[in-house]
């Protein structure tokens, strides 16, 4: 069964930065496509970031380039979510996921496992 494991979440003030960390086994983190989602209630799921097997390329919503960065540590099988200057509309549950980039890295069904979310709320 492939489990991935969210960490990291919490609340912080506009402005502020946080890091999130996602931990998977070594098989799902070599093999697949590592994506971060976010979703409000009431809301689509959508891709915020998402780093491919392999080379590596790395992946951004227009609405956190320059503020968010995606990045792998191939020796703990983790993909980590640093967030800075975050803004209010940032607040959502954020989801770490397992599956493809070559069609779309943003599109929810390329993506076939999912952790539980952790919760990201930032105030003014």
């Amino acid at each position: 069964q492939v489990q991935l494991v969210e960490s990291g979440g919490g609340s912080v003030q506009a402005g502020g930065s946080l890091r999130l960390s996602c931990v998977t086994s070594r098989v799902t983190y070599s093999s697949n496509c590592m994506g971060w989602f976010r979703q409000v209630l009431g809301k689509e799921r959508e891709g915020v970031a998402a780093v491919s097997p392999g080379s590596g390329s790395t992946y951004y919503a227009d609405s956190v380039k320059g503020r968010f960065t995606i990045s792998r540590d191939n020796a703990e099988n983790t993909v980590y979510l640093q967030m800075n200057s975050l803004k209010p509309e940032d607040t959502a549950m954020y989801y770490c996921a397992a599956g493809g980039c070559s069609v779309g890295w943003h599109l929810v069904r390329e993506y076939n496992f999912w952790g539980q979310g952790t919760q990201v709320t930032v105030s003014t």
